[in-house]
């Protein structure tokens, strides 16, 4: 068993039968030394997402998982297929568990994911990656507004909400976790950001 206290982002855990990975975690603390844990988690099954929250003190059963890189090769319409780069082992994963993730993945390049024993089991995306904006509408010449949001696509395929001064061109960031843009990435910072699309905040 683990302390709720201990669980932090990426740690798997067991809950009423369902393998849960927690995808965001937050502590806040209440009156007379008691506490609220609120956590967001991914159903490892259905790839469903909810949230949870427990008092301080709670345990929950913690699995013991290891991670190793693999090369995503593709999906179809029921699974997502890795491939092991030492023993060039390919293994799936029903894309119902992974569905929401395959956007950000591209094929030929390595990814982490958790494994308990050898049956693969969640992909371990950073926490926020960067793609170039291929179409959004013009914004309005001299207008930096921050809290003002345009539609545009990405050129991983993927559409989101940016302020009116990014344009078509400009690299942004996204968190993975909620798919929503965080921030421009300025050109000073992408000549040191990975070339590959990937760069953690």
């Amino acid at each position: 068993m683990i302390n709720v206290t201990d669980l932090r982002n990426g740690i798997i855990f067991e809950d009423n039968g369902n393998l849960l990975q927690v995808l965001t975690y937050t502590h806040t603390k209440m009156g007379r030394g008691s506490a609220n844990i609120k956590v967001k988690v991914k159903n490892l099954k259905n790839g469903s997402v909810t949230s949870k929250s427990f008092i301080n003190g709670a345990k929950v059963k913690d699995v013991v998982v290891h991670k190793k890189d693999a090369q995503y090769l593709y999906k179809d319409d029921t699974s997502a297929y890795f491939m092991d780069p030492v023993s060039f082992e390919q293994f799936s994963i029903p894309l119902a568990s992974v569905e929401k993730d395959i956007i950000y993945l591209k094929e030929g390049e390595s990814y982490n994911l958790s494994f308990l024993g050898t049956a693969p089991l969640a992909l371990n995306l950073l926490p926020k990656m960067d793609f170039e904006v291929l179409e959004t509408p013009p914004g309005v010449k001299g207008n930096s507004a921050t809290n003002i949001y345009k539609d545009a696509t990405l050129s991983n395929g993927q559409k989101v909400k940016v302020p009116l001064f990014i344009k078509a061109g400009d690299r942004v960031r996204v968190d993975t976790r909620t798919g929503e843009y965080s921030q421009k990435i300025l050109p000073a910072r992408l000549d040191s950001a990975k070339r590959a699309g990937r760069q953690e905040a």
